[in-house]
């Protein structure tokens, strides 16, 4: 079993071990422990017995566009619906943010798709997006990453 819910300051270490061991495999942007700290209230968690074994942030970029970022499972928690918990998380908190898309630039397609997200051209993205995380990105020139694109106000599976 594992809950989902709003992390806290003592979540804070293992959040950082989780999402820059998916960052060293080149699947997620590093983080700092300051930058969790800093957006530590737009984070979820998913915990089992106690441990962090997962972890999703919803990042804003403008009125009508909101982001997946950070999305962790544990290795060993894989198959279990924790990841598609997690979106639907932050996918609950932009509806009621009444942000009408929520973007995901990712390598998981098919999970994707399976939570009712649709791929995109990234070039339609806004530049506010681009400039502001991909350009500290190592991949910026050659980018591999897929953009998926869900309409929040739609049902989703």
């Amino acid at each position: 079993m594992y809950r989902i819910r709003k992390p806290t300051i003592t979540d804070t270490n293992e959040m950082y071990k989780l999402i820059n061991a998916y960052a060293d495999e080149g699947k997620l942007l590093h983080r700092t422990l300051n930058s969790i700290y800093e957006y530590l209230q737009c984070f979820y968690v998913a915990e089992s017995n106690g441990e962090i074994v997962g972890t999703v942030s919803l990042h804003i970029l403008d009125k009508d566009l909101a982001e997946v970022r950070s999305l962790t499972v544990s290795t060993t928690h894989f198959g279990k619906g924790i990841g598609r918990s997690l979106v639907y998380a932050v996918l609950d908190e932009t509806r009621k943010l009444e942000v009408k898309t929520l973007l995901s630039l990712t390598y998981q397609v098919d999970f994707f798709k399976k939570c009712g997200f649709n791929i995109v051209d990234k070039s339609n993205l806004p530049m506010e997006k681009t400039w502001k995380d991909c350009m500290n990105c190592s991949k910026f020139s050659n980018c591999d990453e897929n953009a998926m694109v869900l309409d929040t106000f739609k049902n989703y599976k």
